[in-house]
């Protein structure tokens, strides 16, 4: 599991849900109570698991693999929804900036559901595409965000297929991202009847959709739901939607190009895991990156490094050098071979700037450890742009 745990800091100042000066819609009142709640909820239960396991483990003085295997995953559901928290907190306090470039709605959508190929597996989901060409002008990082946020709520709800669709309506000409799944048995009773005041069952209303909705409001995108005897459809409208360009077009329904707007990712809302064991890199690494809006975890070991990135992966690993190890050589040819555009920063204990080395001759970035706080964001942004 990963090996350290990062201050999650919930500013609810300023959630303001009325239009702004750029006329991004509004949405429904935001109250913090409400996120602090949820966030309760969804905690404890994890964590209350995961201390009777504990406890069992502190009386037997023995723990099974399975149950290893669960407290681990208990303690990733409690962080993961800590985290969420955290990213709701931040689109609603105003200071999100939105940048404005065509993207291909397509190849994202393409791009999300391929990211997530080996927890769609795992989880025994079957997911269909269906997908229209469709080009949006809006902001890569929280686009892609968007998508990943619907996944990950039809992952927690659903009880069977999951459908995707994509498709352009007639007049106004808008794109619009469907998401339909069963998330109750025909013959399971409701587990509650309450019902939100717009109609929806509450049940779906977890941090996981309050977050799908911040996101969807900041970029303007119109979000509706429709709730029925333990069915639901999700639509993202696309207000900003653009003609496909000839190319857009004879690419077809086959084509799995990934957009170019990803290549320009800012730094802001990347997932990064450092792989270190001093406490003064760690303390070096959490100063130089949490200030550029990055989502960072640590770990001390091989085989922890190993065991998060089986969870999803990060966008880039930042390891120190000591820990080069021919294990590490092993994970990094791996986690190359499924995602290539994985990024890797050594730290060295020698230098005092950023760059970039020939090993094998394979470019290796590194960044000196008395030039962490300076040198090691520019070192990020450049092996990313430079991987993308």
């Amino acid at each position: 599991m990963p090996g350290g745990w990062e201050q999650i800091i919930l500013d609810l100042s300023d959630p303001s849900g009325t239009p702004d000066s750029a006329g991004r819609p509004s949405v429904d009142p935001f109250d913090p109570q409400t996120l602090m709640a949820q966030l309760g909820r969804e905690v404890a239960g994890p964590l209350s698991s995961a201390a009777e396991r504990v406890a069992a483990l502190t009386a037997t003085g023995r723990i099974t693999r399975g149950d290893l295997r669960a407290l681990r995953d208990e303690i990733e559901s409690a962080r993961r929804t800590a985290i969420m928290a955290q990213r709701v907190s931040r689109l609603v306090s105003g200071r999100v900036s939105v940048a404005h470039e065509r993207l291909d709605l397509t190849a994202l959508v393409r791009e999300a559901v391929r990211e997530r190929a080996r927890e769609i597996e795992g989880r025994g989901i079957e997911l269909r595409q269906l997908l229209a060409a469709a080009e949006v002008r809006s902001d890569a990082t929280l686009l892609f965000a968007l998508l990943q946020c619907l996944l990950d709520w039809s992952f927690e709800h659903a009880r069977g297929r999951i459908d995707l669709t994509l498709d352009i309506s007639s007049w106004p000409a808008r794109a619009q991202l469907h998401s339909g799944f069963v998330y109750r048995a025909a013959d399971e009773p409701a587990a509650r009847e309450a019902l939100s005041p717009f109609g929806n069952d509450e049940a779906l209303d977890t941090l996981s959709w309050l977050l799908l909705q911040q996101t969807a409001a900041v970029l303007g995108i119109r979000v509706r739901r429709h709730d029925n005897h333990g069915a639901t459809e999700l639509t993202l409208e696309f207000p900003a939607t653009l003609a496909p360009t000839p190319h857009a077009l004879q690419r077809g329904a086959g084509d799995d190009t990934v957009p170019v707007a990803l290549d320009r990712q800012p730094l802001a809302g990347y997932q990064v895991l450092a792989l270190a064991v001093q406490r003064e890199v760690r303390s070096l690494v959490h100063q130089a990156l949490r200030p550029m809006g990055m989502m960072l975890d640590f770990v001390a070991t091989v085989e922890e490094a190993r065991k998060y990135c089986e969870g999803g992966l990060p966008h880039a690993l930042v390891y120190e050098a000591g820990l080069a190890s021919e294990s590490f050589e092993r994970l990094r040819v791996a986690l190359l071979a499924e995602a290539p555009r994985l990024a890797f920063i050594r730290i060295v204990e020698q230098g005092r700037a950023f760059e970039v080395l020939s090993v094998g001759g394979h470019p290796l970035a590194c960044v000196g450890r008395e030039a962490i706080l300076d040198s090691l964001p520019e070192a990020l942004a450049f092996e990313l742009a430079r991987t993308g």
